[in-house]
């Protein structure tokens, strides 16, 4: 009776767009086949218009008991949602805003986000970053005897604007502190052995210095961990190595030398796949303890002018990117060791190209979607290459982002396939077909 009435008040009172934490929204869960594989599809969301998408393919998405998926929306401006899997329940899980990632925590029922702080005349100070327990916070919701966000909430320190000005960051595989993008200025002041490096290719990014930071979760210390010489995009821990830190040199495109990877305390900072100037990296994420899937992109057409002195130099330079990003030279997805460096290429789909890539941490599955949002799994044994489900319609700017389940049992998408008008994205989750499952027996480790 209490969860009938909390919806009816989601329902009708326009002051719950301003919901305070733990509020709870009815389930929209359905559950469809794919019209052209018929791989079961759970859309967890599935109204237009409400702003869902998926936490970026490079972070968990999970809690720790693998009952809830945590998500972005604009069901209540500015805060993240979770979403449960098998009743479909929606509950608040922020309350006064958050910043950039949201990072779900694998050892425990816990969120980390960053928000804005700011002083009365509207300064900034810097940014905190809060501890969420959302077990407790899921347990008071249900049973209706919700309390103020201080119970829920806690405040493991502040880095100081000078620091820090966005919401980029990554848990560390310990759990113990979490990474973040250090500012430009901040930056300049730190040892950096490379000269600084300018802007590179037509978007006019990449331009260092850039950094890492990390703040402790105990003291709230925030310290540098790392300047470098160019512009740093995505930062992810390693779940299996504490104090591994990945991360790229973001360029909007393709970047002289995309992943990156530093240890906690600043040492051994050395690139992961060593590309050539004809490689299109991007989308890097780790997947098991020593791997990191990658895809080599080859969506631009290979330069065919030059005759027999056709290749490096006539094609050279040709425009801002470079030489790269054809299928002159291998692409896919591909699995780089972070130990020894060897890369893997694990597959491509015809006549298109995958774009962003996930795989499952027991080494059998890679998956990828393509520039037609469809979603394909690669056997990693045997290299067949299945499609799992099509016709996942989203924005211009926004894409499919397949992440896999710890467990490797499903994969989370983004989706518009059931939405009115087409565009708005609904969080969708896709059950690898039993057989897929069965075929590689799970093993204790």
């Amino acid at each position: 009776m209490k969860k009938i009435i909390c919806f009816i008040i989601v329902l009708l009172c326009p002051l719950c767009l301003m919901a305070q934490m733990g509020t709870r929204f009815p389930s929209e869960r359905k559950v469809i086949k794919d019209p052209q594989t018929g791989v079961e599809l759970v859309f967890l969301t599935s109204k237009s218009g409400t702003g869902d998408s998926k936490i970026y393919q490079t972070h968990n998405q999970w809690t720790a008991d693998g009952k809830w998926v945590v998500f972005r929306s604009d069901r209540v401006q500015g805060e993240a949602l979770a979403v449960n899997e098998e009743t479909g329940d929606i509950v608040q899980i922020t309350e006064g805003g958050y910043a950039g990632m949201l990072c779900v925590a694998r050892k425990s029922m816990n969120l980390y986000h960053m928000r804005l702080l700011k002083d009365k005349n509207d300064k900034r100070l810097g940014m905190e970053v809060v501890e969420v327990n959302l077990e407790q916070l899921f347990a008071d919701s249900e049973s209706g005897k919700l309390k103020s966000k201080k119970h829920y909430e806690r405040i493991c320190g502040v880095i100081p604007a000078e620091m820090c000005t966005d919401g980029d960051m990554a848990l560390d595989g310990s759990e113990e502190f979490v990474y973040f993008r250090l500012t430009k200025e901040y930056a300049r002041n730190l040892p950096i052995a490379e000269p600084i490096s300018g802007i590179f290719g037509p978007r006019k990014m990449g331009a260092g210095p850039g950094g890492i930071g990390k703040m402790d979760l105990k003291t709230g210390k925030a310290e540098p961990v790392v300047g470098v010489h160019f512009q740093v995009g995505h930062i992810q821990g390693n779940p299996w190595h504490p104090g591994e830190v990945i991360f790229c040199w973001e360029t909007g495109g393709k970047a002289p030398q995309r992943t990156w990877m530093v240890n906690a305390d600043g040492t051994n900072l050395r690139p992961i796949y060593r590309e050539t100037e004809h490689d299109w990296v991007t989308h890097e994420a780790v997947i098991s303890e020593d791997e990191l899937v990658i895809a080599l992109l080859g969506h631009r057409p290979i330069n065919q002018k030059g005759g027999e002195t056709a290749g490096l130099e006539s094609f050279a330079f040709s425009d801002e990117w470079g030489p790269s990003g054809t299928k002159e030279y291998p692409t896919g997805i591909a699995v780089v060791n972070m130990r020894t460096r060897e890369l893997t290429m694990e597959g491509q789909v015809d006549g298109d190209n995958f774009w962003h890539v996930a795989g499952s941490q027991d080494g059998h599955w890679v998956a990828g979607d393509d520039f037609a949002r469809e979603l394909w799994i690669i056997d990693r044994h045997t290299k067949e290459r299945i499609l799992l489900t099509a016709g996942h319609k989203t924005t211009a700017r926004d894409h499919v982002h397949p992440t896999f389940k710890p467990d490797g049992t499903e994969i989370e998408i983004q989706s518009a396939m059931l939405s009115e008008d087409g565009r708005s994205m609904n969080i969708c989750i896709v059950r690898l077909p039993q057989q897929l499952i069965e075929q590689y027996p799970k093993t204790e480790k």
